[in-house]
């Protein structure tokens, strides 16, 4: 049956008191891993009823909530401090920051899926056009981290990070994924310093046009030969380090939309479009899930001959970011099944590969092939008709729609049965 709102305060006050009895209820259970199919039952039945709550709270308050939190849309903050403030603010709409931390101490197994009641929020603000679209312009800003850094990248054209090296050479912001221990797989730290890189290369004036490519591999499989990405790090999932602010969302609407959109900024009267460059992509040995994904978003990809790509979904349990929005705009939607669905692999010799990439070369001929085609998109109308065509192929809030369903989707997954059982095999894998 349906409640009708009674406004704002009265609503936020019953939401509070709701949560605050599920809280008791979960907290006289043993942890998730540990409860008898009663218990999970009993858990399950008392998110339902919390869950239910804060999703009508929302579909009734979403742009009050939001313009509360940013003082009328006058701040700009990001996911993770966006989804922090409510914690605060709302009582019981989200999980708290201390909630979160002891959440995130224990393995997938054991947590109690706290971020599925971030994606029912995050969901409800990217689906308002108001909301979503100032929280997709937030997260199009430079970071902080990359503020401070510019002025000695500026000066030096080298940037070293964990996961990424960035260096201006010629005009060009050559980053390269170097995370040789994991085969350049993705979590929280290379999702930082991907962003960190994206946002030197776009805020740095010398840069005409950015080149990613995966770095020298000392894995003992690959050893001596580039590797583009593996994807997802399924053992950070299994050790409960892949977040759905820190990773998930944070990666969709930060560094891989600025590859798509450049940057935004605070000056509310600019009337030149945004800072933004072309790109190239550079893909060596493999591009697995979100690697693959990462090719939807270049202007040129250049592929080794005996490369593959892949989009491993089905096999992993987990949504492939906006894989599922761009693969089949690109590559047609009966590949988009066959990649996403069936887990089909698309080596690059072959002729569906060609709605993937650009070009296919010997390995022996990515440096010249890549060099060349750095020099192409260094034009002066690149940037003016990219944007175009991106304006046309990925509207904005057709982005914004899907990724607010993503929100959701991804934080169910996450916290699955069969993806728990799923990365927790991997996890137990030797490297």
């Amino acid at each position: 049956m349906q409640v009708l709102p009674r406004g704002l305060g009265a609503d936020r006050v019953r939401l509070a008191e709701i949560a605050a009895d599920t809280e008791r209820l979960l907290a006289a259970l043993p942890p998730p891993g540990a409860r008898t199919p009663r218990q999970r039952a009993e858990a399950a039945s008392a998110h339902d009823t919390a869950r239910r709550r804060r999703t009508g709270f929302l579909n009734a308050y979403a742009d009050q909530v939001y313009d509360e939190l940013t003082e009328g849309r006058a701040r700009p903050l990001r996911v993770a401090e966006l989804v922090e403030g409510a914690a605060y603010t709302f009582p019981g709409l989200v999980p708290t920051p201390e909630q979160l931390t002891e959440e995130r101490a224990r393995p997938q197994a054991d947590q109690e899926g706290r971020e599925i009641d971030q994606g029912i929020f995050l969901r409800a603000v990217l689906r308002s056009e108001r909301a979503g679209r100032h929280l997709m312009d937030a997260m199009l800003r430079p970071t902080p981290r990359a503020l401070e850094l510019l002025p000695e990248f500026r000066r030096t054209g080298v940037l070293e990070t964990p996961a990424v090296r960035l260096e201006r050479r010629d005009g060009v912001a050559r980053l390269t994924m170097c995370r040789d221990d994991c085969l350049n797989a993705e979590d929280e730290q290379q999702v930082d310093d991907m962003e960190t890189a994206v946002d030197l290369a776009l805020l740095d004036p010398d840069v005409r046009v950015g080149l990613v490519r995966g770095g020298v591999m000392s894995h003992p499989r690959y050893r001596g030969r580039r590797v583009f990405s593996a994807g997802i790090n399924l053992k950070a999932i299994s050790a409960g380090r892949i977040s759905l602010t820190g990773f998930l969302l944070r990666r969709e609407l930060g560094y891989l939309h600025k590859l798509v959109r450049g940057l935004s900024d605070d000056d509310p009267d600019r009337w030149a479009p945004p800072v933004e460059k072309p790109w190239v992509a550079a893909v060596d040995t493999f591009a697995i899930g979100g690697g693959c994904q990462l090719l939807l978003v270049f202007d040129h990809v250049v592929a080794a001959s005996d490369a593959y790509l892949s989009l491993p979904a089905a096999t992993e349990g987990i949504v492939p970011g906006a894989a599922n929005l761009r693969l089949g705009r690109i590559a047609g939607a009966r590949l988009a099944r066959q990649v996403i669905l069936g887990g089909r692999r698309i080596m690059a010799a072959e002729p569906d590969a060609r709605l993937l990439v650009d070009e296919v070369v010997p390995p022996e001929e990515m440096d010249g092939a890549v060099d060349r085609a750095v020099a192409r998109l260094a034009g002066d109308a690149v940037v003016a008709n990219r944007r175009m065509l991106n304006l046309v192929e990925e509207p904005l809030d057709g982005l914004r729609a899907y990724l607010a369903e993503f929100a959701l989707a991804q934080a169910l997954r996450i916290h699955a049965d069969d993806v728990i059982t799923k990365v927790g095999r991997f996890a137990e894998r030797p490297a």
